[in-house]
């Protein structure tokens, strides 16, 4: 599997359990991503995206986007796109 960084979290919001990634590539529903920080490390398949209050398919290098995590998330962490 390769990995490619493609972003790192600004903010997690506990109740929506969602991650704010700043893109600094594409990112699609259905890609895997890894999340990797300094007290966490995981991989998940991206479900929904949202850029503000706007469900979208696909986002773009620049773009700040919300996405629903499996776990929390730290300001910093590091965003992968996992690729086989």
């Amino acid at each position: 599997m390769e990995e490619k960084l493609i972003g790192k979290v600004s903010h997690f919001y506990g109740k929506p359990s969602v991650g704010m990634i700043e893109l600094a590539d594409v990112l699609k529903v259905g890609d895997t991503i890894r999340i990797k920080g300094k007290s966490l490390d995981f991989t998940q398949k991206i479900t929904s995206m949202r850029i503000e209050f706007t469900d979208v398919n696909e986002a773009n290098a620049g773009t700040l986007i919300g996405v629903k995590v499996d776990q929390k998330v730290h300001k910093d962490d590091e965003v992968y796109k996992v690729t086989e």
